[in-house]
């Protein structure tokens, strides 16, 4: 066994196992799926072993490249700490940050939040990913996240900075097509927007007594800026943030008693990542403004 490979091997072969084929870890990279099938070979040769089978299907990975895993994931959280501390050490309130949220906060409830952060922080540059994923702050895949979801990582700080309170909303022209109903049960007898492979609404209905099934739903997506314009154009009565349902004053509120769970957010961190000036300043301006506009 050859004992010096480099850090890019290693890396090719987290993303591989992660992924589960070369294409999805080329993509993930940001590379080439011919590089990462040579780093793949090359660390296979250099340590002596078989990392992974190749399928159908893709990459099966094998006994010895699960053992090998806790001491890559060591040498990946090593090197980014190193990273960490250099750019934390370097830093001023200048550069860039990366934020990641989902994409009804990215589209609609973030952008005039940082528009006053531009004014605030005016030598701060944001990178902004609509994603519906839980992107891993561990790989510097973002600087900060804000999520419904609390991670649990113990090297991340977060935040809970406020809540997302929902209602069912329907477009007026729906309404007077098929008129307002009064009642829960009244939403039985209506045309609903709901999700296609997640079944959240779904379990909110049947958590009230009333389970329901695929075809109650006219139109079904879990693309939720479609779920989104779904609603807005008429397709039925949906349920979504009252933060976005105040940019549309022909959406309007019905069963303002319906009782919908509040979405928490938290505010995401790297631990370490915090001693970066422009990083916390972005933090800090984050956690305070956020909650103002929801």
């Amino acid at each position: 066994m050859n004992q010096t490979f480099d850090w890019s091997l290693v890396q090719s072969f987290l993303a591989a196992l992660d992924q589960g084929s070369l294409l999805g870890a080329a993509r993930a990279l940001n590379a080439s799926q011919p590089t990462i099938g040579r780093h793949i070979a090359e660390l296979e040769s250099q340590l002596g072993v078989v990392l992974f089978e190749r399928t159908g299907r893709g990459l099966l990975p094998t006994a010895t490249a699960l053992r090998l895993a806790e001491s890559a994931r060591a040498m990946e959280m090593g090197a980014h700490q190193l990273a960490r501390s250099v750019s934390g050490a370097e830093e001023g309130v200048t550069g860039t940050v990366r934020i990641t949220a989902s994409q009804p906060v990215a589209c609609v409830l973030l952008p005039p939040v940082l528009a006053r952060m531009r004014q605030a922080l005016p030598e701060v540059q944001v990178e902004l990913v609509a994603s519906n994923q839980v992107t891993n702050l561990l790989r510097r895949e973002a600087d900060i996240a804000l999520r419904m979801v609390r991670p649990n990582q113990a090297s991340l700080v977060a935040k809970r900075i406020g809540a997302v309170t929902l209602g069912a909303y329907a477009h007026r022209d729906y309404l007077r097509r098929k008129g307002t109903p009064r009642q829960p049960p009244d939403l039985l007898q209506h045309e609903l927007v709901g999700n296609d492979r997640h079944e959240d609404i779904q379990q909110g209905f049947a958590a009230m007594g009333y389970p329901v099934e695929r075809q109650h739903f006219a139109f079904r997506t879990d693309d939720l800026m479609a779920y989104w314009e779904a609603v807005r154009a008429g397709l039925g009565i949906g349920f979504v943030g009252n933060y976005m349902a105040r940019t549309d004053p022909n959406v309007v509120a019905v069963l303002p008693q319906l009782p919908l769970p509040d979405l928490p957010i938290w505010l995401t961190v790297h631990r370490e990542i915090r001693t970066s000036r422009k990083i916390r300043a972005v933090y800090d301006f984050l956690a305070a403004e956020v909650p103002l506009v929801l």
